[in-house]
């Protein structure tokens, strides 16, 4: 009888990130290989709603906790939440080997449709284009919406183009928007088949 050596397991790919600031303060713990669980508190319900989005699409699990001061407006907490988020999925990442590196994704919610496209290149770039008309939608400024999508970006050292193709209600076209992005990350960070673990770089670094 032939014995074969069991593959290995591959190292769980997670992260835990604390961000403690004069205006926030955030605990992150983020599993890449998850089952898109998420247990979030950033004191902003639409963002809440939009990081359940990405990370149940994604198939990330994620806690994310936040403190901020929200009776100053909530640009502070939306953009460090984003923050901790992309540092924590940097973290899980770690020298980026064996991962499929690019994604790119459609994702319609009934009349809106947006585009999202992701490189881990270790360079870090948002184009972000929402084309959202409403000020405000459930406590989170719009112009905050694009905003977190950018910093996630900045932190996680990734390019990132996110477009909102059409859509006449702007809490569909946010939505899609984070769906779209999930997806694409979804398909960025999933392990080469057959296990390699090069740097998926010609320079051999990201």
């Amino acid at each position: 009888m032939l014995l074969t050596k069991p593959s290995p397991v591959p190292a769980a790919r997670r992260a835990r990130v604390s961000r403690v600031t004069g205006e926030t303060a955030i605990t992150v713990a983020l599993v890449l290989d998850g089952r898109g669980q998420s247990e979030l508190a950033t004191g902003i319900g639409f963002l809440d709603h939009l990081l359940s989005a990405l990370a149940k699409h994604a198939g990330f699990d994620l806690e994310l906790r936040c403190t901020g001061d929200l009776h100053v407006d909530d640009h502070h907490s939306a953009e460090d939440c984003a923050l901790a988020l992309g540092s924590a999925l940097d973290q899980a990442l770690g020298e980026r080997r064996g991962i499929v590196r690019f994604g790119s994704a459609y994702a319609p919610l009934d009349e809106a449709l947006a585009r999202a496209v992701v490189d881990f290149s270790g360079r870090p770039y948002a184009a972000i284009s929402l084309g959202l008309e409403r000020g405000v939608l459930g406590g989170l400024a719009c112009e905050n919406i694009g905003h977190v999508l950018s910093s996630l970006a900045t932190a996680a050292r990734a390019t990132l183009h996110v477009d909102v193709l059409r859509g006449a209600n702007d809490h569909h076209r946010a939505e899609a928007a984070f769906k779209a992005t999930a997806l694409a990350l979804r398909q960025a960070v999933a392990r080469v088949a057959g296990g390699a673990q090069d740097v998926p770089s010609t320079k051999g670094v990201l």
